[in-house]
C-alpha cells in the first residue's frame, strides 16, 4: 500500500506518543532508553501504514482543568454507584447498549470520546461506527427511557467538552451555534 507522505509536523505527535509509551512499558526513562524508543517509533512510523493524527493546532488550558476535576468526580461518584449496585441488586441490575451519535467525525474527538466514558465506571464502548461518528455505549443501570436519555447527554457533554479542549474552530464554532439555538428555543 502507497502512502501518501506526511510531514514530520504532523506525525510528531504520534512520534513523542510512541516514545512516552516505550518508556512507559520499560519503566525507564533513562536517555538512552528513550532515544532508541524514538528510533523504534520513526521506524515504525515509516513502515506501517499509520493515519496521521490530524490535530486542530489549539488546546484550551483553562477548559481542560475544570474538565479533568469534573471526570474525576464522575468516576468517584461512578464508583460509588457501581459499588452500591453490586451490594444491594448484584446480577439483577438492568443494563443497555445506548446508540450515541456524536457531533464530530474527527477520528481523535470520537476516540477521546470513547476513552473518556470508557474510563467512568459502569459504562463502555462496544462499538464505534466511524461512518458516521457513533458511538454504542454499554450503560449499568440503564432502565427506563430517560436514563438512555441521560447516558446519551454525559456522552454528549464530555464530546462537548472535549471540543472546547481540543475541537477545530470549525466543531467549537457548531457547538456555540447549538448552544445558541437551544438558548434561544428555550
Amino acid at each position: 500500500m502507497s502512502r501518501q507522505r506526511v510531514s514530520l509536523r504532523q506525525e510528531l505527535p504520534l512520534l513523542v506518543w510512541l516514545v512516552i509509551v516505550w518508556g512507559a512499558l520499560w519503566q525507564d526513562f533513562s536517555p538512552g532508553n528513550l532515544l532508541f524508543g524514538a528510533l523504534l517509533a520513526i521506524a515504525v512510523a515509516r513502515l506501517f501504514y499509520l493515519p496521521p493524527v490530524e490535530l486542530s493546532g489549539r488546546f484550551n488550558v483553562l477548559r481542560a482543568v475544570p474538565f479533568a476535576v469534573v471526570f474525576l468526580g464522575r468516576v468517584v461518584a461512578a464508583s460509588c454507584q457501581v459499588f452500591y449496585l453490586a451490594m444491594t441488586q448484584g446480577p439483577k441490575v438492568t443494563n443497555a447498549v445506548v446508540a450515541v451519535p456524536l457531533r464530530s467525525h474527527s477520528d481523535l474527538m470520537v476516540t477521546a470520546t470513547g476513552h473518556v466514558i470508557s474510563l467512568i465506571p459502569g459504562s463502555l464502548v462496544v462499538e464505534v461506527d466511524r461512518s458516521t461518528s457513533t458511538l454504542y455505549i454499554h450503560g449499568l443501570n440503564v432502565r427506563t427511557g430517560e436514563d438512555v436519555l441521560k447516558l446519551r447527554k454525559e456522552v454528549r457533554d464530555t464530546e462537548a467538552g472535549l471540543i472546547r479542549i481540543m475541537g477545530t474552530k470549525d466543531e467549537l464554532a457548531a457547538l456555540n451555534q447549538e448552544a445558541g439555538n437551544q438558548e434561544a428555543a428555550a
